[in-house]
């Protein structure tokens, strides 16, 4: 049933476990159900209220806020105590918490049990992802690193372009089937979990995180994200967002205080000593806060002003993810070939260009072909491109730092998701074409700006 629990540095780096492609489809498979659920929602809030009468919005709006507030809260944390505890115990246990607060949700008779299984899915969620991407590394040999993280990527990818068709198609019937639907996958990946992986951890002895750390980070996200979400709502100048603002200041200050001075914070500063880890965390939140901008913003712009369904829109989309995981396949080429930052400058660059080939052809009439398909195979083509060489910069770590620094690189994912969509919603509060183009400018900005960070930090050629 399992393995000697191996050490930071696992024997078989070189010659890769046996068994690791059937491990690579069960950690695929759990990351695809956690990061699905942050998007598939969306399309389902209608329904949802219709369930449980009375719901304000604002009341309603905490479906979609509780999972993205914990989840990226969590997702640090988590990553230190399965690098601690064990990945694999970690991630089943998580595995197992997801599945269960899917059958609360889906069972849930008011809208304050539906918010706190959300709740409790968030935490599941952030003990899966970056604890599966942690467990790549070690079973598969370092020739194959971007390869299984250009998957993993790509596996990231289309669970969140597949979150508006996949809910379109499932609130049909009800909106219960889009929690239900993780039922049977959380169950075989526990079982498949704990009969593949083996156990992967620090050495015995090794000190638990800074508990002071652990709470000025948890409190400092939290607040953030939280301020992030509500501000379009509350308003950016309310006493209130000012207020969380600043106290995630704060707490933002004293966890790097704790980073630099304690003996074993939860995020150490020997993550910052790799130039591609740094550059990647920066480049993250700044990819994806453009990334959030087009995920949304395309599926809005389709049904508010273009009147498309929800169900048309979400398939409307489907060449982007398509495109993406094709490029994502090809990352351990694209890499021998043309190295790490050349793929993911010219990735983050292309969301850029997608979004001014959209400022210069979309009109209020529909025109699919000819306006919104070209560009969004030109995110297809980012997504593919950028990601895998991001979030393999974990792999530039001390093996034992991976599922910690994945989840620094998940944070950062998630933050720049929250900045999105809080960008989006103040940027479209009324459904016309030039309120999108806003948003569209904003969107070419953050590529730009992820592009310049990359290049910024890349490798500098060696003086002789």
């Amino acid at each position: 049933m399992d393995t000697a629990p191996t050490e930071a540095a696992p024997a078989q780096a070189d010659a890769g476990n046996p068994r690791r492609w059937k491990i690579m489809g069960v950690l695929g498979a759990v990351a695809f159900m956690a990061q699905l659920d942050f998007f598939i929602v969306n399309v389902a809030l209608d329904g949802i209220g219709k369930s449980f009468p009375g719901s304000s919005v604002a009341g309603m709006s905490w479906v979609l806020d509780a999972y993205a507030i914990v989840f990226a809260a969590v997702l640090v944390p988590a990553g230190r105590i399965a690098d601690q505890w064990g990945r694999k115990k970690v991630l089943l246990l998580g595995a197992a918490l997801f599945t269960l607060a899917s059958a609360m949700a889906a069972a849930a008779p008011s809208l304050g049990v539906l918010v706190g299984a959300r709740a409790l899915q968030a935490v599941g969620a952030a003990m899966i992802v970056p604890t599966s991407l942690g467990l790549l590394y070690p079973n598969f040999p370092s020739r194959q690193h971007t390869l299984v993280v250009g998957l993993w990527a790509g596996v990231a990818a289309v669970a969140a372009s597949a979150g508006p068709p996949v809910g379109g198609l499932l609130v049909t019937a009800d909106w219960r089937w889009i929690f239900l639907i993780n039922l049977p996958i959380g169950v075989a990946t526990v079982v498949a979990g704990a009969i593949l992986l083996p156990e992967v951890r620090q050495p015995r002895g090794t000190q638990l995180p800074d508990p002071a750390s652990v709470v000025a980070l948890l409190l400092a996200v939290s607040l953030l994200v939280l301020a992030t979400v509500q501000g379009p709502s509350w308003g950016w100048g309310d006493r209130s967002t000012v207020s969380l603002f600043a106290a995630a200041a704060i707490a933002a200050a004293a966890a790097v205080q704790r980073t630099l001075k304690a003996a074993s914070p939860v995020i150490e500063k020997e993550l910052f000593r790799s130039a591609h880890f740094t550059a990647a965390t920066v480049a993250l939140l700044l990819f994806f806060t453009g990334f959030a901008i087009f995920l949304l913003g395309s599926a809005l712009f389709m049904q508010e002003v273009w009147h498309f369904s929800p169900l048309k829109a979400g398939v409307a989309l489907a060449p982007a993810p398509v495109t993406s995981i094709a490029f994502a396949m090809s990352a351990g080429p694209i890499q021998r070939r043309f190295g790490r930052t050349l793929p993911a400058v010219t990735g983050t660059a292309a969301m850029a260009v997608a979004a001014g080939y959209w400022l210069a052809t979309v009109h209020g009439a529909p025109g699919y072909w000819t306006e919104m398909f070209p560009a969004l195979v030109l995110m297809g083509v980012s997504g593919g491109l950028s990601q895998a060489p991001m979030f393999a910069a974990a792999g530039t770590l001390d093996p034992h730092r991976a599922t910690t620094g994945s989840a620094v690189l998940n944070m950062s994912r998630q933050i720049g998701s929250a900045v999105g969509v809080a960008l989006l919603v103040a940027l479209t509060a009324t459904p016309a074409t030039a309120t999108f183009d806003h948003a569209w400018w904003v969107q070419a900005g953050a590529g730009l700006a992820a592009a310049a960070t990359l290049l910024a930090f890349r490798p500098r050629p060696a003086r002789t």
